[in-house]
């Protein structure tokens, strides 16, 4: 079978909020999805970490990134940073 682009996957993308960018090119990434609770039915909400390669340091805490998987790049590295979808607000805009 060829290799066509409607035969090659699609990459796993998702989008979070960055809680942590204090290590080298490495920004932990916080998911967060609602499903319906298995038993009760109630709306849930459903976090997970991710960490994620950030090879230019473009995402600061409080921004919201997308991030694509990737190869292993460590043992809990196996994310890529795409893009900044939107900044954070600094403190000094909210001050004033």
């Amino acid at each position: 079978m060829a290799t066509t682009p409607e035969h090659i996957s699609v990459l796993k993308e998702l989008t979070g909020e960055v809680i942590s960018a204090k290590m080298e090119k490495t920004i932990v990434v916080q998911v967060e999805r609602r499903m319906p609770h298995p038993k009760y039915k109630k709306i849930i909400r459903l976090r997970k970490k991710f960490y994620a390669h950030d090879e230019e340091k473009k995402a600061k805490e409080g921004d919201m990134v997308r991030i694509v998987a990737c190869r292993p790049l460590s043992r809990l590295k196996r994310w890529n940073l795409v893009e900044v979808v939107k900044q954070a607000e600094s403190k000094a805009e909210v001050l004033v």
